[in-house]
């Protein structure tokens, strides 16, 4: 397997780690609808619509580094329903495994730009390097120097453009055009004999009930019909952000300047108020010099150029 791996996760942290036939492995590049898609599996595979612990420890992202890792294979050892973990790394840097399913979510990459944008003016560096100071003692881990991060551009227009240009190999960087669209090509490509279900952010958007409704045939998963309703609400952003203590990532509240912030407007077509024609040709020809024909048509579900 490849590894990936950033001052934020290492996807070596998988090593050791035994599958169980049935878990779902959610995979998705950052900013793709990856914690909605852990919020519908965990309605669906609990049934209920308040969580009983917090959606990042019933569904934990193995590669984090700012959770020992020891902790993290032990809570997932102990539970005893179907398991749903979370990833950021690609298909090439995770366990293969046929009795596990894997969910894959694409976005508009020109929305994931813009969202990682947000996402990393509310990040709180501070607690973050807190964590992963604490994790790695825990875990009895020398920690490396940091990457120095590359300067941000004041302009957002010219943010957008650093994150599509950006040529660092998508092994040592976190989010990235071409990170991105590598990340999802891994999963158009994957063998035969793997259960993938593939879902696109818009199609959450567009029809959330009947997209909750074919992941449970795609998963096997029975639901009463009178349990949808309040199940489907549960779902919703609205709801997500109004629980945001529980529903946020990467280790808690502590770890955002803002938690209800990580759920921000949550929808697509941003980039329309910010691109001009000459951006978007621009664009057209950077993804398409990156990805298949087919994942491009796939992810901006309209013409591109």
């Amino acid at each position: 397997m490849r590894r990936y791996e950033t001052s934020m996760y290492d996807s070596n942290r998988w090593d050791g780690f035994e599958l169980r036939p049935g878990d779902i492995i959610i995979s998705t590049p950052p900013k793709c609808g990856t914690t909605w898609t852990q919020m519908i599996c965990a309605l669906l595979i609990l049934q209920e619509p308040e969580l009983p612990f917090p959606l990042d420890t019933l569904s934990p992202w193995i590669d984090m580094v700012t959770r020992a890792r020891t902790d993290v294979f032990a809570d997932l050892e102990a539970q005893t329903h179907r398991r749903f973990i979370k990833t950021h790394t690609p298909l090439d840097g995770i366990p293969n495994d046929p009795t596990v399913t894997y969910i894959c979510v694409g976005r508009d990459p020109r929305d994931v730009g813009l969202s990682i944008d947000r996402h990393i003016d509310n990040t709180d560096i501070g607690a973050f390097l807190s964590q992963r100071k604490r994790a790695a003692a825990i875990d009895g881990i020398e920690l490396g120097p940091l990457r120095p991060p590359r300067p941000r551009p004041d302009g957002e227009r010219d943010r957008f453009w650093q994150w599509v240009d950006d040529e660092t190999p998508s092994t040592q960087v976190g989010s990235s055009l071409r990170r991105t669209v590598e990340h999802l090509q891994t999963f158009r490509d994957a063998a035969d004999d793997l259960d993938v279900v593939y879902l696109h952010y818009d199609d959450l958007k567009a029809d959330l009930e009947g997209q909750m409704r074919q992941m449970a045939a795609r998963l096997g998963i029975d639901v009463d019909e009178h349990r949808w309703p309040r199940l489907v609400q549960a779902a919703t952003f609205e709801s997500m952000r109004s629980k945001s203590d529980t529903t946020v990532p990467a280790g808690g509240p502590e770890h955002w300047i803002d938690p209800a912030a990580f759920f921000s407007r949550g929808t697509s077509g941003q980039w329309r108020d910010l691109l001009d024609d000459a951006d978007l040709a621009r664009y057209a020809a950077r993804v398409r010099a990156l990805a298949s024909d087919d994942l491009v048509e796939w992810i901006h579900r309209e013409p591109i150029d």
